[in-house]
């Protein structure tokens, strides 16, 4: 057997779905995001969303204000989806490098999100024109339909939804975002090379008892949910297995404590202060560090066709205890695996 080294060079990662808000709580967190990542793709789910070129590019410089100062890194921006999305709007941002990639929400799948697509055909002349351009779709993938099951919504979305779209529009290259099932791992697995997906940390380390077992527990619930074990041991699986088509997206999402512990707590979990540190200890328990560089930091990249990062970064295995909360400029937030210690630190 062989032995867990005490430290681990890779390439400096990315973070291929990330949420930095805005205002105060912009400036607060995107200082975690940068510090571990080189770039990351944003979403566009604000109030009101980005859903022009000019919202990107005044965005984009509010994130580029909030980086700390010394460091190297790149927001790469999304355009927000909705019905009434013009083509032309879309293939421009595209064209002048202000887009990386366009978000597709279903309406009211989770937050930020009522203005989203309602029904995929009434933005079938902007998918057109995104296959032809080869502009990525990035997607939130689940049904919002009332009938079905919210455990069930990212099943129904891949046979209802994603399937249809993929055999009428074959060369379009899409991203399925924050995958939570093994149906999920199956489809992206089975498609043709312009389908990847991917995973988050939570869904690695959580099911859906971390929610609801001893208690409801606020600061485990996100969308799309933790599923059964089945499915969890299947996202591990992918994860590590060194497939191109599956790579790092932290899906961190910070709300602020309250907004949490409510009668109606919202949906999104803060993963960016240790998300490497996160993921490595899954690669370590499967026995995949070997895999670890490309999943964080080569599949991502050249899905987008962009070249990986020269930078290395050094994780030890010193171990990380994370606080019970962080200060967000003012707005308390509690962080993924509050309270606990992780094995990995990323060196100083």
């Amino acid at each position: 057997m062989n032995e867990t080294p005490e430290s681990l060079t890779i390439r400096r990662p990315d973070d291929w779905h990330v949420h930095l808000r805005d205002g105060e709580v912009l400036a607060a967190v995107t200082t975690y995001t940068a510090r571990q990542f080189a770039r990351a793709i944003v979403m566009p789910n604000l109030a009101p969303p980005v859903t022009g070129v000019e919202a990107a590019i005044a965005y984009r410089d509010r994130i580029l204000a909030a980086v700390p100062e010394g460091a190297a890194f790149t927001p790469l921006m999304t355009a927000y989806l909705t019905d009434a999305t013009d083509p032309d709007e879309i293939a421009r941002g595209y064209e002048e490098g202000v887009f990386t990639a366009a978000k597709l929400y279903p309406a009211n799948a989770t937050t930020n999100s009522a203005h989203g697509v309602s029904d995929v055909a009434n933005i079938r002349s902007v998918l057109e024109r995104m296959a032809a351009i080869g502009m990525p779709l990035c997607i939130h993938g689940e049904v919002t339909d009332a009938d079905i099951d919210i455990f069930d919504r990212e099943k129904a979305f891949i046979s209802r939804v994603l399937e249809p779209l993929l055999l009428s529009l074959p060369d379009l290259k899409v991203i399925f975002e924050h995958i939570t099932t093994a149906d999920a791992v199956q489809f992206v697995t089975s498609a043709d090379s312009n389908v990847a997906a991917t995973i988050t940390p939570q869904h690695l380390h959580i099911n859906r008892n971390a929610m609801l077992v001893g208690g409801i527990r606020p600061h485990a619930y996100c969308l799309p949910v933790a599923k059964r074990e089945r499915h969890r041991i299947a996202l591990r699986e992918a994860a590590t297995s060194g497939s191109a088509k599956f790579f790092l997206g932290t899906d961190s999402a910070p709300h602020a404590r309250d907004a949490k512990e409510s009668a109606c707590g919202c949906a999104g979990i803060f993963n960016a202060p240790f998300a490497l540190e996160s993921y490595l200890e899954v690669f370590e328990d499967e026995g995949a560090l070997a895999n670890f560089e490309g999943f964080a930091s080569e599949h991502g990249p050249r899905f987008y066709g962009l070249a990986p990062n020269e930078e290395r970064i050094t994780l030890e295995r010193t171990g990380t205890q994370v606080p019970d909360e962080i200060d967000a400029g003012g707005t308390p937030i509690v962080p993924f695996h509050a309270g606990e210690t992780l094995r990995w630190a990323i060196r100083a």
